[in-house]
């Protein structure tokens, strides 16, 4: 009788049994979340870039992409390829036929493509720890709040993540092929190992100029491989890198040079002035101090993220030194966190919404967090030991999702007060989304046709109006101002004042642990 456990002989399977767990609490919850600020205009853009891939419109003497494929604002997307939204955007037209409405339609779909992202952290994870190592760090990973709550409302960081944890890990496979290949391997057998990651590469640069420091990565892993003979193929990995990337962003199409130089200088000084809250100060975005991104990243992931990522680099160095563990892709996979971190700290460009443009330098900070964990495992002898432990490290991020929902990004851990003793110090709400919870209940005064006042954003707040109701966006409005029956939306975003209404009669708020997200009030 064969007795082998079924999760050592399906290696995959426990993190498949995580994934289906996460697709039924997805399934149950997508349609909770509200639309937030960046989608709107960016599922515009999924809507019209069907055109630029229309042979009958490449020939029909007057193909103009900046008028017909970018959507309702070509300047601010053309310079961001629609490879994510061109592989998306069939299954959320298949989920509107099917009755689901746009913005939980698109939830679903961003929330199914993390999924992905999620099964092969667990296969980057394995290559340096046990199975049970790498299913911690797996759930640790895919529970965090900020990430579950941007993994439906956030089609454009998790994507990113996504392709680029892709473009590592197929890279990595490739590099290990191109060092360890037989002698007798036909060029064509070779090319074959290549073609996925090259194009997986090329997607991810189309999604963000920062896509080839992934291959950056590989190729100093090949190099740490010592085989330099077999080097010259990175040439074809390279070539067909470009092709693919040309191919899904037809922003390079008119001028493939200047408009990727472009959009590198123009994405190296993200030119904005936002405002932003942090630690209880309105800044400029683009004069926000040094410790920003660090500081978000420390009070945003769960408290035990940063101890154990500490403890696993550790545990890493004194095993690579005692050659109990592969260090050359683990030093990658690191350079993965550092270089951008570095770049960050050293230039310091703008920055806003938290560390959500950095949402991909997440990964191998869990890696080290795994590697930490396993010490602990095997120090830990008895099962309910080890139990314990992973119950305690995971409580928080598994209550913050319960207790937040649908609001988990808006989680701050103790190390800042949780989310009620960081609210207006720090961002909460960020993307207003918040506005439906707030249509939801002017709504119920639709027979008196209200009108309802934003301060900004508009637009999200009409997608759930009902019918009778006005909204109007006085970011957008001149000489109008609320009446006698109005209603005014007041969201958190550099409003630290808004913890003033609790103390006014007639609000109604959306708020959670105490913290104000979006107050309402109607004029007497």
């Amino acid at each position: 009788m064969n007795s082998t456990n079924p999760f050592q002989r399906y290696k995959t399977l426990p993190v498949l049994l995580l994934i289906l767990v996460n697709v039924i609490l997805g399934l149950r919850t997508f349609r909770d979340y509200g639309l937030s600020i960046d989608e709107p205009l960016f599922y515009g853009y999924a809507d019209a870039i069907g055109y630029a891939y229309n042979p009958a419109n490449w020939f029909s003497g007057h193909f103009d992409l900046e008028a017909n494929a970018y959507g309702p604002s070509p300047w601010d997307h053309r310079n961001r390829g629609p490879a994510y939204l061109l592989l998306t955007r069939g299954p959320v037209h298949m989920l509107q036929s099917m009755g689901v409405d746009q913005a939980s339609a698109w939830h679903l779909i961003n929330f199914l493509a993390f999924q992905v992202a999620v099964y092969f952290f667990y296969v980057l994870a394995r290559r340096w720890m046990g199975q049970w190592a790498a299913l911690f760090a797996t759930v640790f990973f895919s529970s965090q709040p900020v990430l579950w709550e941007h993994a439906f409302i956030n089609p454009k960081d998790p994507s990113f993540l996504l392709f680029f944890l892709l473009s590592l890990e197929f890279g990595l496979r490739m590099a290990d092929h191109l060092a360890n290949a037989p002698e007798d391997e036909k060029p064509l057998q070779t090319l074959k190992h290549i073609l996925v990651p090259a194009i997986l590469l090329g997607l991810t640069t189309s999604i963000r100029i920062l896509g080839p420091l992934a291959g950056a990565l590989v190729g100093l892993y090949f190099l740490l491989l010592k085989k330099p003979r077999r080097i010259w193929w990175f040439v074809p990995y390279g070539l067909i890198a470009i092709l693919a990337m040309f191919i899904s962003w037809p922003y390079l199409w008119e001028n493939p040079i200047q408009n990727f130089i472009g959009t590198l200088t123009f994405m190296a000084d993200n030119p904005t002035t936002l405002r932003v809250l942090f630690n209880g100060e309105l800044y400029r975005a683009d004069q926000l101090p040094m410790r920003y991104l660090p500081m978000m990243m420390l009070l945003t992931l769960t408290e035990f993220t940063w101890p154990l990522a500490a403890l696993g680099g550790v545990i890493a160095i004194l095993r690579a030194r005692k050659r109990d563990l592969e260090w050359k892709s683990l030093l990658v996979t690191f350079l993965w966190l550092a270089i951008p971190m570095i770049y960050v700290l050293w230039k310091k460009p703008p920055m806003y919404d938290g560390f959500r443009h950095f949402m991909f330098i997440v990964p191998p900070l869990f890696i080290l967090a795994g590697l930490g964990a396993e010490a602990f495992f095997r120090w830990i002898k008895p099962i309910w030991g080890r139990s314990l432990l992973v119950f305690l490290i995971l409580l928080p991020a598994l209550f913050a999702d319960v207790r937040l929902h649908p609001y988990q990004y808006t989680y701050y851990n103790l190390y800042a007060g949780g989310t009620w003793g960081a609210a207006y110090r720090y961002e909460t709400d960020y993307w207003l989304t918040c506005y439906r919870d707030s249509m939801n209940w002017i709504n119920a005064y639709a027979e008196t046709s209200p009108r309802v006042f934003v301060n900004r954003d508009g637009a999200i707040a009409e997608y759930y109006a009902v019918a009778g109701v006005k909204v109007i966006d006085l970011g957008r409005t001149r000489n109008t101002e609320p009446q006698s029956g109005d209603f005014v939306i007041t969201s958190s975003r550099a409003n630290p004042g808004i913890r003033r209404v609790r103390s006014e009669a007639g609000i109604f708020t959306v708020q959670r642990q105490g913290a104000i997200f979006c107050a309402v009030q109607r004029v007497p």
